[in-house]
């Protein structure tokens, strides 16, 4: 190229003002490169951490609860249920409202604003465990408050599909998206191991005392995450940008509604990322109900799912998202109905492996069915139809420990709540085929 051709193309880049200018265009490939692209991986790699610790905060009672009554509680299997549970009812439920957080108020302002009220959860949980008087309504009330963490998924998503272009959407939410959903295992990993000691023993308060005489601190699951929150917070303020352009109101976005793609989006992406979030909330409980000698293993799940979740992304950027959700879809109603078999014939090994393998495709379905988005609506669409879609499937850490917890209580077994899941998989492997995979597809991709 010559000098001058270079002059008029520097000339075409948007210009700058301060660090993101209301003329940002990732896909103009010059800005793209020369300016676009650090200022995209750098909100990109705060926004990761900032995600995982909303979830983490987001599912930490899937694990807390398991130990409740080890240390002096005496809540039935149902109420136990209901408090895992409960956080995914108010973290889907505030996604609506969040999903509208960034184009009104900023994504970093939201960030930060979304990452430091996370320490309400985390210090009250630590302190109401440590009494096992604690009102059975305070437990609800803290784990309505986790619900807080739930909320994050909407803002971050939406926030993060504004900085990249449309070729690139795919792997940069599949990363945001697994790598924050790592939070959920990363509390199934480290509470057991963590409340072991008594890291916070001056500060944080006693210990308990197990059935078999060795002690835990249960305090320590939630107050670990206290300093990490604080200095996501701190990092997300200086380092993080908001995008003025993308800026827009509610009610400007609030016409996604009115699209029909919107609403098959949303329940494809319940089947895959809301049985992601369901089965992680609800599995340490399955597995202490069914194979109480292996829950230590409970974290394994979600970690291999959100592990899964950028392969499905990348996959999806080269080879297409509907045809990748169509594979997906299709393993997912196999290893569901392998769990049934498993669990009916007693059989660890089985029983575990299809799980995994039912939440490595619920992971690589999150990724794909979110790599469509951006491709079947326009940009500024584009960001509330990902949030909007993931406050719908977030209902599913909720409805799945609740017809888990239903299905064990009155059938003594979680095999009788697979047959609505495979049902589900069933309607969304057509409307998927219908509307985007076959070759006369009304949107093809």
């Amino acid at each position: 190229m010559s000098q001058l051709a270079k002059k008029a193309a520097t000339n075409d880049l948007p210009k700058k003002k301060g660090r993101i200018g209301m003329d940002w265009n990732p896909e103009n490939p010059m800005f793209w490169e020369q300016e676009g692209k650090k200022h995209a991986r750098r909100n990109l790699w705060i926004s990761v951490p900032a995600l995982m610790l909303a979830f983490i905060v987001w599912q930490i009672w899937s694990v807390v609860a398991i130990r409740l009554n080890d240390i002096g509680f005496s809540f039935t299997d149902s109420q136990l249920f209901t408090l895992a549970a409960i956080p995914g009812l108010v973290g889907a439920t505030l996604r609506f409202v969040y999903t509208f957080a960034v184009g009104k108020f900023g994504g970093r302002n939201w960030t930060v604003f979304s990452t430091a009220i996370l320490l309400i959860p985390a210090v009250g949980i630590g302190i109401a465990v440590q009494n096992p008087d604690t009102p059975y309504w305070v437990m609800i009330l803290l784990a309505a408050l986790c619900g807080l963490g739930g909320g994050n998924f909407s803002s971050s998503s939406a926030n993060i599909s504004f900085f990249f272009p449309k070729k690139e959407k795919g792997t940069a939410l599949g990363i945001n998206g697994g790598l924050g959903n790592m939070g959920v295992s990363v509390v199934q990993f480290v509470t057991p191991l963590i409340i072991t000691t008594g890291v916070f023993a001056a500060i944080g308060g006693e210990s308990q005392v197990l059935p078999d005489g060795k002690e835990i601190w249960l305090q320590n699951a939630a107050f670990i995450w206290v300093v990490p929150i604080i200095l996501l917070t701190i990092i997300a303020y200086f380092g993080m940008d908001n995008i003025p352009n993308a800026q827009q109101s509610v009610s400007d976005q609030f016409v996604i509604i009115k699209r029909k793609h919107t609403w098959i989006m949303t329940w494809l992406y319940v089947a895959t990322f809301g049985s992601f979030i369901g089965y992680a909330a609800a599995f340490p409980l399955v597995l202490k109900s069914q194979f109480p000698e292996h829950t230590s293993l409970a974290f394994l799940g979600a970690f291999l799912a959100a592990a899964s979740r950028p392969v499905g992304g990348w996959l999806s950027d080269k080879f297409g998202g509907a045809r990748v959700t169509s594979y997906v879809l299709v393993t997912m109603g196999i290893g569901a109905g392998a769990v049934m078999y498993f669990t009916n014939e007693k059989q660890f090994a089985g029983f575990l492996i299809s799980f995994l393998i039912l939440f490595i495709a619920a992971g690589m379905g999150s990724g794909s069915t979110f790599q469509m988005i951006p491709v079947i609506f326009p940009p500024k669409e584009a960001a509330p139809v990902l949030g909007f879609t993931a406050a719908f499937a977030a209902y599913g850490s909720f409805l799945i420990p609740k017809l888990f917890g239903w299905s064990v209580q009155t059938t003594g077994t979680p095999v009788t709540a697979f047959y609505f899941f495979i049902a589900f998989y069933v309607i969304s492997i057509i409307l998927n085929w219908y509307y985007y995979a076959r070759k006369n597809a009304e949107v093809k991709c």
